[in-house]
């Protein structure tokens, strides 16, 4: 029996076999820490974007203990654009923790992942998953687009619910290797074909789809697109590019020329760095990357 509640594990595996991307971080020499990498980039990030500077990464710091050895400035540094950096921050705690506490080895057990720094129920099971075959619902918003779609006949998935992963899992095949590629191929058919916007109907492979049958009835939720000219996200990321870009500690006029179109919002971006431990202040007021204010670590 291959199918189960709409869909076609069997079709769905043919279908990932011929046609998915070869994404650098598919490929079998890439390690567990390797992926983790590529799935904290790829939270909010496309993939166009993640790819060279995952490579770079990959170069770097092939195992944890080569970043824990880097200091946070250097790691938001090689970060660049890839957007809410504190990520980075987050990920080069957890390589600290993963070279001291784990014999720089990424583990494969899911609760011990969720107790890593900056790892979430989605990341936790990704590298389960992905780095080790398990047999582990992996939810992402492509994988909660495709069931509701596929199974509940739902243009859109809804808000996240404590249903999505015994869901998902139902769905998974029962053969552990088998179940591991049909997360994986799920994951890119949301990303590839069952896109958002523009769903690729006619170039699904799936045989039944429920949304389809019920004549692709036009979601209820009314999406908000995000901008972000002229976001405090926006500003953050110019206070920042200040810091990366500099040597050493800058002066607060360097800080305020940086955006100059809302001096509230620009001190509200500089407060909210500084919580999140992105930069620091020197004891004589000046401004730097987290790491480099000259405060012992």
């Amino acid at each position: 029996m291959t199918s189960h509640h709409g869909i076609d594990a069997e079709v769905l595996l043919d279908w990932y076999e011929q046609t998915a991307r070869d994404l650098p971080w598919r490929r079998t020499e890439v390690t567990a820490w390797q992926i983790l990498m590529s799935e904290i980039m790829l939270q909010q990030t496309p993939v166009v974007r993640v790819e060279p500077i995952w490579r770079e990464w990959v170069a770097r710091w092939p195992v944890p203990s080569a970043m824990a050895a880097s200091s946070q400035a250097e790691v938001l540094r090689a970060w660049g654009k890839l957007g809410y950096p504190r990520r980075a921050l987050r990920l080069h705690e957890c390589s600290r923790v993963l070279a001291e506490q784990y014999g720089d080895e990424v583990p494969a057990d899911v609760d011990l992942l969720l107790g890593l720094p900056g790892i979430g129920a989605y990341t936790a099971r990704a590298v389960a998953c992905f780095a080790y075959g398990q047999r582990v619902p992996v939810v992402d918003t492509n994988v909660r687009r495709v069931v509701a779609r596929a199974v509940h006949g739902r243009a859109e998935a809804g808000n996240p619910s404590s249903r999505d992963l015994p869901e998902t899992e139902a769905l998974l095949p029962r053969q552990i290797d088998r179940a591991a590629i049909f997360s994986a191929a799920l994951m890119e058919l949301g990303a590839t074909v069952c896109t958002a916007r523009t769903p690729g109907c006619d170039r699904c492979p799936l045989p039944q789809c429920a949304w389809v049958a019920a004549g692709r009835p036009v979601s209820e939720v009314v999406r908000r697109t995000q901008k972000y000219e002229g976001t405090d996200r926006q500003a953050r990321g110019r206070l920042l590019d200040v810091l990366r870009d500099a040597t050493g500690p800058v002066e607060r006029v360097r800080m305020d020329l940086a955006w100059t179109r809302d001096p509230g919002q620009r001190d509200r971006a500089l407060d909210s760095l500084l919580v999140d431990g992105l930069i620091e202040q020197t004891v004589d007021g000046l401004f730097a990357l987290a790491g480099e204010g000259g405060h012992p670590a």
